[in-house]
């Protein structure tokens, strides 16, 4: 995942890390073998992400960025889904930046810092059979422009990624289509992405742009949508 390669490359970087994950089981070695601190958190359960961040800000010795990257896209036909699954969607898509957002503010509010939420492609121009994903993702972009008018004001920016990146997501949504719907993918995606005509690499192009985006030269950037996608979306 997009998470996974900013804990593996950030502290090589010379950035202080703690990975907050659900999956212990694989978030805890990953962070041990990128000396990156570990705490487990589910993002839709208030109480859970508030002594999360309580744990690593007190790992850390204060909290500067956020990069909030924890999301789920399941199938999701419009005409006939369960009620279930919207809000399963929307707890960890949307319900989770905005706890993940306000415990990371109480830590910044004092001294600033900076919060990338993820958004994606889908949540500007719809995305067919991830119905609620592209709804829980508009409500991502709709809060995090919110959000960076309010803290500005407290020099927190809050500004949302929009990637078009090659992950396991992407190869679990993958494996979910039809032979002809997957040749339809792969041809808009040659046809939509002008660099290259497909997803981009974690490491190559999606770590780099991130590294800046969380850094100092960044401090006068915020409620922002940042494509890294090979000008797929194109935002304005």
């Amino acid at each position: 995942s997009m998470g996974a390669g900013l804990v593996r490359a950030f502290p090589g970087l010379g950035a202080k890390v703690v990975s907050l994950d659900r999956d212990e089981a694989r978030g805890a070695p990953l962070a041990r073998e990128s000396n990156a601190g570990f705490v487990p958190v589910d993002v839709a359960v208030k109480a859970s992400v508030e002594q999360a961040f309580k744990t690593a800000t007190a790992i850390l010795g204060g909290l500067d960025v956020l990069v909030h990257a924890a999301g789920v896209a399941p199938f999701t036909p419009s005409d006939d889904f369960p009620v279930g699954t919207w809000n399963d969607v929307m707890a960890v898509n949307a319900l989770g930046t905005v706890l993940t957002n306000q415990a990371a503010f109480a830590a910044m509010k004092a001294g600033g810092g900076a919060i990338l939420n993820f958004a994606s492609f889908a949540g500007v121009t719809g995305l067919p059979a991830k119905a609620a994903y592209a709804a829980s993702k508009g409500a991502v972009l709709a809060w995090t422009r919110t959000v960076a008018q309010e803290w500005g004001a407290f020099n927190v920016t809050v500004n949302a990624i929009a990637p078009a990146i090659w992950t396991l997501m992407f190869d679990k949504t993958r494996s979910e289509l039809s032979p002809q719907a997957l040749a339809e993918l792969d041809a808009r995606f040659a046809r939509h992405i002008p660099l290259g005509g497909r997803l981009g690499d974690i490491d190559r192009d999606f770590v780099p742009a991130l590294a800046f985006y969380c850094s100092a030269g960044a401090r006068f950037i915020t409620g922002q949508t940042i494509c890294i996608d090979g000008g797929k979306l194109m935002a304005r």
